[in-house]
């Protein structure tokens, strides 16, 4: 069940199942780099206001699932319409900024998107766009993205599956006639 703040900007309650922190892993490919396995923590935050605040940072994993180096990090804004019409503004660590458009399917909590602009900085890597597509199934945020360059058509090239970060306390809260010790709860 996915909980709705009370102090959600009403706009954004289609996005609710965004909210919160999550951890995961995936699959990095693609021309010209090294194909590896990342690790991923995304936040999904609201103020109050009719966006949702996103960042994202990813590290390439050894084969026991240790962090090796920072991947690629992600900062932005999320909005939504009355049509269900999703907009994202994105910067990334690379020195690429992008507007990203797309849509939040019919009875069911999936959102494809596709950049509509992008800009580099002129040391930035070669990039013309993407695609990406989120999901929420059983409970998990699962993503995969596509990329484009001037000598790589549209291709996949990230795909992770996330698992939302319960902090204790919020679970916490609701056991207040739980004794200190803690013990006799779990008799």
């Amino acid at each position: 069940m996915i909980e709705i703040p009370s102090d959600l900007h009403p706009e954004l309650v289609p996005l609710a199942f965004l909210l919160g922190n999550w951890e995961g892993a995936g699959v990095f490919d693609f021309p010209g780099a090294e194909k590896c396995n990342f690790g991923q923590e995304v936040s999904f935050t609201h103020d109050g206001r009719a966006f949702l605040e996103y960042t994202s940072k990813t590290w390439s994993l050894d084969e026991a699932g240790k962090k090796l180096a920072p991947l690629e990090n992600e900062t932005g804004y999320w909005r939504i319409n009355k049509d269900r019409k999703v907009e994202i503004t994105l910067a990334r660590d690379s020195g690429v900024v992008e507007t990203w458009y797309g849509e939040l399917a019919d009875q069911k909590p999936q959102i494809d998107l596709v950049t509509d602009a992008v800009t580099r900085l002129a040391d930035a890597p070669e990039y013309s766009g993407g695609k990406r597509l989120y999901g929420y199934v059983n409970s998990d945020l699962m993503w995969v993205g596509e990329k484009a360059t001037p000598s790589v058509p549209l291709r996949p090239y990230m795909s992770a599956h996330l698992k939302r970060v319960v902090d204790p306390r919020e679970w916490a809260k609701d056991l207040k006639d739980l004794p200190d010790d803690g013990i006799a709860f779990f008799r």
